[in-house]
């Protein structure tokens, strides 16, 4: 089984869409996914129980202890872990050391990208987890905003996706209806979808 660790210090960057986004998309792709919520807030588990026969199923942990014997689980090609936003967390250290890789969702905004910076540095830089920053809810309108931001990260040494994610009301109206974007009907779904698609394709080229 392979674990990816969806992160990011900074509240509010897209870390739960990314992580039930990405888990549709490789469930789509033939894989058993199991989706792990460790934020106390547990928004992924809260979107999941609004909805019917997900595509992956989901567990809901935060002791530490018990993160760290993730592996032990059987029967899953791929687990997704969503985090909270708390570079200090013991779960995330957990589970950033058990990664095969890491996953940093952001905004293109400098601020959103300072906090990427400081990530990478208290989280990702001591550990051997492979990773890529995510650029997200990238306005579709301003483009040059999203590759301004990918170009300041390949000047600061730290590795993007080349795909990135628009932002579409569509995302916020699928966790409403308890969906992923895969499986949500309304405007700009499509789109969505193969933001995250795209994403998923360029992680499995990591593995």
């Amino acid at each position: 089984m392979k674990l990816m660790t969806i992160v990011n210090g900074k509240g509010g960057v897209g870390k739960t869409t990314t992580a039930f986004s990405l888990a549709a998309a490789f469930a789509g792709r033939s894989q058993k996914v199991l989706l792990v919520d460790t934020d106390p807030q547990a928004s992924a588990s809260w979107w999941y129980e609004r909805g019917q026969k997900q595509p992956f199923e989901l567990i809901t942990e935060s002791d530490p202890a018990l993160l760290s014997r993730l592996r032990e689980l059987g029967g899953y090609d791929l687990a997704i872990i969503d985090t909270q936003p708390a570079l200090s967390s013991k779960a995330l250290s957990a589970v950033v050391t058990l990664s095969d890789f890491a996953l940093v969702p952001t905004p293109p905004s400098a601020l959103d990208l300072n906090a990427v910076i400081e990530t990478v540095r208290s989280v990702l830089a001591p550990t051997n987890v492979k990773y890529r920053v995510m650029l997200t809810r990238v306005d579709p309108r301003a483009l040059n905003e999203a590759l301004e931001a990918l170009n300041t990260l390949t000047d600061v040494g730290i590795p993007s996706f080349h795909a990135f994610v628009r932002a579409y009301k569509a995302h916020e109206r699928a966790a409403l209806d308890g969906v992923p974007i895969h499986q949500y009907k309304g405007a700009n779904a499509r789109e969505g979808q193969r933001d995250y698609d795209r994403i998923a394709e360029e992680v499995s080229r990591e593995w």
